[in-house]
């Protein structure tokens, strides 16, 4: 299982995300709020303003106080890493 950091410590599971959005438009602000009141939001942002919002499969939204750029990024970099750890595997 592959984790990502989303900040303050905090990982998710990289094979369960499905979108990271910013919160700025209306309809992730509508999103949030359904999610809020049907118990399944996670705010991982430690009383800091949201920057990101992470979709999972399961149906619940996670907040982040993290760019969702850096987490993509964070994303993107560790599946190379993990790419080129099974093409030293496969080379031995």
């Amino acid at each position: 299982m592959k984790l990502i950091n989303i900040g303050f410590g905090n990982m998710v599971s990289a094979s369960r995300i499905i979108a990271i959005v910013s919160p700025e438009s209306a309809p992730i602000k509508r999103i949030i709020q359904e999610t809020r009141e049907a118990k399944l939001l996670i705010d991982a942002t430690y009383g800091r303003r949201s920057r990101a919002v992470i979709i999972t499969d399961s149906g619940h939204i996670i907040l982040s106080a993290i760019q969702p750029e850096t987490i993509a990024n964070r994303l993107v970099s560790k599946s190379d890493e993990d790419e080129l750890e099974d093409e030293e595997i496969d080379d031995e």
